[in-house]
């Protein structure tokens, strides 16, 4: 074992631990451990990521059960459409894109630099809309209409979300029932995980037939990750709402730009 294969194994404790914390954004350190650190194909990297953190998800979700802070009705209306879209992204989408998309003089832009560059800017908007201040202040202090039509579409996006960059959505699910189901951020969090679990499990589900998986390798890093996971929420209990959401943006915008810096100048 060489030092990339321990700091990727500690990077997956790590992995759980950002799950237990924020209920999501366990994916945007899987995939790039997995590209970066284990050296895999980006597409399967995205596979073994939704098993990653579907199992983590489902451990913290059962220890939320017990503190009453998940939303079924809202997970429910949120998940059925994400299981739909996220099983034809992976079964059907997925496998048609092609390696190369297009090639410009000695410059190639593949399927791996987009869908990372994808993963990137869709991970800073997240970040962005959860440190807008002015946005969870108008919802504690003025009482709405939750917007479940709204949460469908969102659904729907997700999962093709999950299925092209294999991750769970927590940093979309979370700032999305804040706003239109009008949860707070630890009941966003609880919340999402659920989603999150049975989304990753139809995700991976749909590659079965495609990748032959490395049982032994994925176990081992599902095993730390769910210990990080336990830790993680553990804290989420003794921290501030405010200083929740504001270091998970946070964390959201580092991420994105080390995968950006990593593309651009591989």
């Amino acid at each position: 074992m060489n030092y990339l294969d321990i700091v990727g194994f500690f990077g997956a404790f790590l992995t759980g631990t950002v799950i237990g914390l924020f209920g999501g954004g366990g994916s945007i350190l899987a995939v790039p451990i997995f590209v970066y650190f284990f050296k895999l194909n980006p597409i399967i990297a995205t596979s073994y990521s939704m098993f990653v953190v579907g199992s983590s998800a489902a451990v913290a979700t059962l220890i939320n059960i017990n503190k009453k802070l998940i939303a079924y009705k809202t997970a429910g209306i949120f998940t059925l459409p994400a299981l739909v879209s996220v099983y034809i992204t992976r079964r059907f989408l997925i496998p048609n894109i092609p390696d190369i998309l297009f090639s410009f003089k000695d410059f190639d832009i593949t399927k791996k630099m987009v869908l990372m560059l994808f993963f990137s800017f869709v991970i800073i908007i997240s970040s962005v809309l959860m440190m807008k201040k002015p946005i969870t202040e108008s919802i504690t202090k003025t009482p709405s209409q939750k917007n479940y039509g709204l949460l469908i579409v969102i659904g729907l996006a997700v999962g093709i979300l999950t299925g092209l960059i294999g991750a769970g959505g927590g940093f979309i699910i979370v700032p999305a029932l804040v706003v239109f189901a009008k949860t707070t951020i630890k009941q966003a969090v609880a919340t999402s995980l659920i989603i999150i679990t049975f989304n990753s499990i139809i995700g991976f589900s749909s590659d079965l037939s495609f990748f032959k998986i490395e049982w032994d390798f994925l176990i081992l890093f599902t095993a730390l990750s769910i210990s990080g996971t336990l830790i993680g929420t553990y804290i989420s209990s003794f921290v501030r709402e405010s200083t929740l959401k504001t270091n998970f943006a946070r964390f959201m915008i580092v991420m994105a730009a080390v995968i950006i810096f990593k593309e651009l100048t591989a």
